[in-house]
């Protein structure tokens, strides 16, 4: 079934990348937050996509999020759709944008897939079977194209320096989030700030670029849930944050809004104990 949700999620792409390469209008929703064209195009790519693979697996989508949460309180097993993360990154046209599937089950991710189209970057994960990286080149992929994916993490020994790596939202940075950095600078002899779009800050962790990421503003489940499944599959844990670590996230709640929360690699051992537990917990 993954391959089928990855060429789902390229095609919803080359829908995304046809306005993007040109000129398009932004209209808003009723909370001010922009919708474009794109949005409404992969939504359309993407709910006659997963219908066709699962006609009896229901799908919660952010263009399609007024489903009752009496009527998906019952659901063991959805699709967990945004069709366009990062719009503010589109409109921007910097690339940094994303078509997000996930597959929840028992309230976890069990399937992600997270594809930039303007970047050709493709992540994917199925639960114990790892998570992955691609670059893509075609519209379509074959089963032998997903064996020329590389497993992440990628670079799990290229911080010889123990340098805690930082990845911070471009266009989301608030006060407490740079409070919180401060407070990590100053319980670790080095910090390193990396910033970037949409869910592809939690997929920097998951390459293993990154060490933690700490998201402390509002998000909805359909922002982290594909991402999410990566990052498990990576060997990172993503843990709500609410004055210090709790449980991880879980999804299909009656708020759809996410707690905040940290994603961060589970071998920063060595740096936890210099002190940064104290920040997380």
């Amino acid at each position: 079934m993954i391959l089928e949700v990855i060429n789902t999620a390229l095609k919803a792409g080359k829908e995304i990348i046809g306005i993007y390469e040109d000129n398009f209008s932004v209209q808003y929703k009723d909370d001010r937050t922009p919708l474009t064209e794109a949005d409404r195009r992969s939504h359309k790519v993407i709910a006659e996509g997963l219908e066709r693979i699962s006609p009896n697996i229901p799908i919660l989508s952010e263009e399609g999020k007024d489903i009752p949460y009496e009527k998906r309180k019952s659901w063991k097993r959805f699709w967990l759709v945004d069709p366009l993360d990062g719009t503010k990154e589109f409109i921007k046209r910097n690339g940094e944008f994303t078509v997000n599937i996930a597959l929840i089950e028992d309230r976890k991710p069990t399937l992600g897939v997270v594809y930039a189209p303007a970047l050709n970057l493709l992540y994917f994960a199925q639960k114990d079977k790892g998570a992955y990286r691609l670059k893509v080149e075609e519209d379509a992929l074959t089963k032998e194209d997903l064996k020329e994916a590389e497993r992440l993490p990628l670079y799990r020994n290229s911080n010889p320096e123990k340098v805690l790596r930082v990845v911070a939202s471009r266009s989301h940075m608030n006060e407490e989030t740079r409070n919180f950095i401060e407070r990590l600078r100053n319980r670790t002899e080095k910090v390193e700030t990396l910033s970037i779009g949409s869910s592809l800050k939690i997929c920097l962790v998951a390459e293993g670029k990154a060490d933690i990421y700490p998201r402390l503003g509002p998000t909805m489940e359909w922002d982290t849930a594909p991402a999410h499944a990566v990052a498990l599959e990576s060997g990172c844990e993503v843990h709500a944050y609410e004055n210090g670590l709790s449980e991880t996230l879980t999804y299909n709640k009656e708020n759809l809004l996410n707690p905040h929360f940290i994603v961060f690699r589970r071998e920063l051992a060595y740096l936890l104990d210099k002190g940064v537990r104290a920040c997380l917990s």
